[in-house]
C-alpha cells in the first residue's frame, strides 16, 4: 500500500514535470501586451490644470478608507516619467500597451466647456513615442478616475452621465483616434457599481446596497452602446479602428461538483457576475439575464418595493441599441472562489437589500489548496481560467476574446519565481482553451509596474516592474518576471525551463533596496520545483522502507 502511495505521488509529479518543462507555442497572430490604468501609475494629481477626481477626493478626505492611508498624488510618476514607460514596455518586446486616458485630465471639470491642452499633449506624446517603436496603443477611456464634479451630481447613478461620457468619448476619438486602433470604453464596470456604490469599497465609496449599483449599471450600458455607435457611425470607416468594452470576473466554482445544488449556485453566480454587463451586449437576445431580472423582482416584491424592480428595465428599442456593441469580447480575471447556496434564513448575513443577498450564494476560497498572493481575495487557480473562457465560449456563441487583465500580486521583491509560475500556469490554461477551441486572440499582462493598488494603497505589488517609491525619480527595475515575460512575448511560447537568476543590474537595484524586499517570495512556490522536491523525499523514503 505504502509504495502504491509513493508510486503515484511520483506519476503526479513526473506528468506535471513534464507539462512544465516543455515548451508551448502559441498561435502566430497571437497579441501580447502589458497594462496600467492612469490613477495608478500617472501621478500629477494636480499638475497644470488638471481636475480632481473621485479617488482624488476619498484619499484626501477619508484616507481611512484606504488601507495605508496612502493616495495616488504621485505614485509611479509617470507623468513625467512617460518614456522610460515606453522603454520598460520595448523591453517586454510586447506589440500591445493598455492604458487608461484620465477624464479629468482631459476635461477637468467633466465638461467640455474647458478643455485641457496640457493633458491633451501628455497623451498625444505617450501614443506616439509608442508609435516610433510599433508598439500599438490599446486605450480605455474610463478606468475608474470620474470627474469629483460630476460625482456631485450623482455620478453614474444619474442619466446625465450618458450624454457627458458620450461628449468626452467623441472629444478623445477625433485627438487619438487617428493613432489608437483599438479602444475600450469602460474597465470593469461590475467594480465601479458593485464597489462603488453598493459595499463602500472603491471610489466614490458608497454604503447603499442594493439599489444604486442597479442604476450605475444602467446608465454605464447605456453610455457604452452610445460611445460605440457614434464611433461607428462617424470615426470607424476613416480610422480603421475597433472598439469594444472590458468586463470581469472570477471563475465560480462549485463547492462540490456532485452537488446540484453547488452547480446551480455556480452558474447564477456567473450570470449575476459577469453576465450582468456581457448578457446585455455580447447574448443572442440582449437584455440582462433572466435569472437577474427574475430573482430581484420577486425579492423586490417580497421586500416591499411594490411591483417596481430595484433593477432597472430596458426598453426594447434600448435592449436592441446595447446588443451587438463590442467588436471583442475583453475580460479581466485573476482567481477563482467556491460558491454554494446561501440559505432561506439568509446565514450568511447579507444586507437586505443588496446585491450579493440577490444572488444568494456564499463566497470563499477555505478548503482548497490554492496558493496564496499578496492579496487576501487572490489564490492561485490557474483551471479556472480554462473554465471562465470555455464558459464564455459557451454561454455567448464563441465570440473573440482578449484576455485584458491577468496577473499576481506579491508583497514585494525582485526574485519573484511565484509570479512567474502563475504566468505559466496561467498562460497553459489560457493555451489549453485555445486547443480546445476557444477563440482566444491575446492576452494582457496586469501589470507594467508596482503602483497604486486602489484600496490596498502601496501594500500589493502586481508589477513586472519594482518600483522605488522612496526615490524622487521612482525608479524602476525589472524583476525576474519581467525577464521571463519579456521571453515568452519574444518566442510566442511558454518554456518552463526559462528561470533566469538576478541579474547584475538587479543586484545592484537590490542593494539599494531593504534586505527584506530582494528575495522576499510568496506562498504561491512553484509547482515544478515543488514537486521535484517531493519526489526526492519519496525517493530517500522508499529506499528506507
Amino acid at each position: 500500500m505504502w509504495n502504491w502511495f509513493i508510486l503515484m505521488l511520483i506519476l503526479f509529479c513526473m506528468f506535471y514535470s513534464s507539462k512544465s518543462s516543455s515548451v508551448r507555442h502559441f498561435p502566430s497572430d497571437f497579441m501580447w501586451g502589458v497594462g496600467s490604468s492612469a490613477y495608478q501609475i500617472e501621478g500629477g494629481w494636480n499638475a497644470d490644470d488638471k481636475g480632481e477626481s473621485i479617488w482624488d477626493y476619498l484619499t484626501h478626505n477619508r484616507p481611512d478608507k484606504i488601507d495605508d492611508h496612502t493616495n495616488g498624488d504621485i505614485t509611479a510618476d509617470s507623468y513625467h516619467q512617460w518614456r522610460r514607460d515606453v522603454q520598460m514596455v520595448r523591453e517586454l518586446h510586447v506589440s500591445t500597451y493598455r492604458f487608461s486616458l484620465s477624464w479629468p485630465r482631459i476635461l477637468p471639470n467633466g465638461y467640455m466647456n474647458h478643455v485641457s491642452n496640457a493633458g491633451i499633449k501628455y497623451y498625444s506624446n505617450l501614443i506616439d513615442e509608442l508609435l516610433k517603436y510599433n508598439i500599438t496603443p490599446m486605450v480605455t477611456i474610463f478606468h475608474w478616475d470620474l470627474p469629483q464634479r460630476l460625482q456631485e451630481l450623482g455620478g453614474w447613478t444619474n442619466p446625465e452621465i450618458i450624454p457627458l461620457f458620450k461628449d468626452y468619448a467623441r472629444l478623445v476619438l477625433e485627438l487619438f483616434g487617428d493613432r489608437v486602433k483599438t479602444w475600450t470604453t469602460i474597465n470593469e464596470p461590475w467594480h465601479i457599481c458593485e464597489h462603488g456604490y453598493d459595499v463602500e469599497y472603491n471610489a466614490p465609496s458608497y454604503n447603499f446596497p442594493g439599489i444604486p449599483a442597479y442604476l450605475c449599471g444602467h446608465n454605464l450600458l447605456k453610455a457604452h452602446a452610445e460611445v460605440v455607435h457614434m464611433y461607428r457611425a462617424e470615426f470607424q470607416q476613416r480610422q480603421g479602428g475597433r472598439i469594444g468594452i472590458t468586463v470581469d470576473t472570477s471563475w465560480q466554482e462549485p463547492r462540490n461538483r456532485n452537488n446540484p445544488d453547488d452547480l446551480e449556485a455556480s452558474e447564477r453566480t456567473m450570470q449575476f457576475y459577469l453576465g450582468w454587463f456581457a448578457h446585455p451586449i455580447f447574448s443572442r437576445h440582449g437584455n440582462y439575464p433572466k435569472v437577474m431580472i427574475e430573482r430581484i423582482r420577486n425579492l423586490s416584491k417580497q421586500q416591499g418595493f411594490g411591483e417596481r424592480s430595484r433593477l432597472p428595465e430596458f426598453t426594447t428599442e434600448e435592449i436592441h441599441r446595447i446588443r451587438g456593441t463590442s467588436d471583442f469580447f475583453g475580460i479581466n480575471s485573476y482567481t477563482s472562489f467556491l460558491v454554494s447556496p446561501n440559505d432561506h434564513n439568509n446565514s450568511a448575513g447579507f444586507p437586505i437589500p443588496s446585491y450579493n443577498h440577490d444572488v444568494g450564494v456564499v463566497f470563499d476560497q477555505n478548503g482548497v489548496d490554492w496558493p496564496s498572493s499578496g492579496s487576501e481575495w487572490l489564490r492561485v487557480d490557474p483551471k479556472g481560467m480554462y473554465h471562465l473562457l470555455k464558459w464564455i465560449h459557451r454561454e455567448y456563441n464563441a465570440p473573440m476574446i482578449i484576455i485584458t487583465e491577468n496577473g499576481v500580486s506579491d508583497r514585494g521583491g525582485l526574485a519573484d519565481y511565484a509570479r512567474v509560475d502563475y504566468y505559466n500556469l496561467y498562460l497553459s490554461a489560457v493555451l489549453d482553451a485555445i486547443e480546445d477551441g476557444v477563440n482566444v486572440r491575446g492576452y494582457i499582462s496586469w501589470s507594467l509596474m508596482d503602483s497604486y493598488e486602489w484600496k490596498a494603497g502601496y501594500r500589493e505589488k502586481f508589477g513586472l516592474y519594482h518600483v522605488d517609491f522612496n526615490s524622487p525619480q521612482r525608479t524602476r527595475t525589472p524583476k525576474i518576471s519581467a525577464r521571463v515575460y519579456a521571453n515568452i512575448c519574444k518566442t510566442n511560447a511558454i518554456d518552463w525551463s526559462y528561470r533566469p537568476e538576478l541579474n547584475e543590474q538587479q543586484l545592484q537595484a537590490a542593494a539599494r533596496l531593504p534586505a527584506e524586499s530582494v528575495a522576499r517570495t510568496n506562498s504561491a512556490a512553484t509547482l515544478s520545483w515543488s514537486c521535484t522536491l517531493s519526489l526526492l523525499l519519496l525517493l530517500l523514503l522508499a529506499r528506507h522502507c
